[in-house]
């Protein structure tokens, strides 16, 4: 485990901003502890300090993973962001989007939402926002990139996409060799 270059925790940052905002200091100051970001094998993984020390002790070839994988690193050092974040980012949401119950089932699918699958919208969403896609009964279901404003989406035509998929909580079940 290695601490994050500058260059690396600065792409990470502007990456979660987009879907947190100013939020993502308290990811690191929690009440519970501080917590950081590592990386290992071009993943960032998301610990408390606590866990950190212990996990110092493990020599690095018995390691496959410690605390929750964020995302990982591309080789033109862009950052990709997983789903295993998903419970982290949604407390911390600027901007969400409702689906009505029709529309989960297609977005889990890895399909972009309609405005016909669409429920609510979080009022003053900018076009190509970072959202987090919610439920009717407020259960996190994934996040995408906002296609249309929210002026832009009470015009639209309902079979118009108002939110291009990015990642969903599917994956664990598509993608789950992946996500470690």
């Amino acid at each position: 485990m290695k601490r994050l270059s500058e260059q690396q925790t600065k792409v990470l940052f502007e990456k979660l901003s987009k879907y947190i905002g100013t939020n993502v200091k308290l990811l690191i100051d929690r009440s519970d502890g501080t917590y950081c970001f590592r990386e290992m094998k071009s993943r960032v993984y998301y610990m408390s300090e606590k866990i950190l020390k212990l996990a110092e002790t493990v020599p690095k070839e018995h390691m496959v993973s410690v605390g929750t994988c964020f995302g990982k690193f591309t080789k033109g050092n862009k950052f990709i962001l997983h789903i295993t974040a998903l419970t982290y980012l949604a407390p911390y949401a600027q901007y969400k989007i409702w689906l009505k119950p029709a529309a989960e089932q297609q977005f889990l699918y890895g399909n972009n939402v309609a405005k016909s699958g669409m429920g609510r919208i979080t009022e003053n969403t900018p076009v190509y926002q970072g959202v987090i896609v919610m439920s009717m009964s407020d259960v996190p279901l994934g996040f995408g990139v906002a296609a249309k404003s929210t002026n832009d989406c009470k015009l639209a035509d309902p079979l118009v996409t108002v939110c291009f998929h990015q990642a969903d909580i599917g994956e664990y079940i598509r993608s789950e060799e992946n996500l470690i």
